[in-house]
């Protein structure tokens, strides 16, 4: 149980970073997020990483550095297509 407190490190950080676009909806018209946008950025994040924590904890050494790039990579894919349609019109 002791190990699993980085989950909860992930939680709080995922929160911290969700309040940037909060907090600039309060001060501009530009930023307009509803409520799935946050709860499918919070998933990204939150998902993204799990998936590293977990992943590390298999592998050991070097190959820990190449496995964040590769799940960094695909997280901010994913955000740059939901949010433009970077290859497929898919985002907004």
């Amino acid at each position: 149980m002791q190990k699993n407190h980085v989950f909860a490190y992930l939680g709080l950080a995922t929160c911290l970073v969700l309040l940037v676009p909060l907090v600039a909806m309060q001060f501009t018209e530009e930023v307009r997020w509803s409520l799935m946008d946050f709860i499918v950025m919070g998933t990204l994040l939150m998902s993204g990483g799990a998936l590293f924590v977990i992943s590390a904890r298999m592998t050991k050494g070097r190959h820990t550095l190449l496995l964040g790039l590769v799940i960094g990579l695909a997280c901010l894919y994913v955000w740059a297509e939901l949010a433009v349609g970077l290859f497929f019109n898919r985002g907004s």
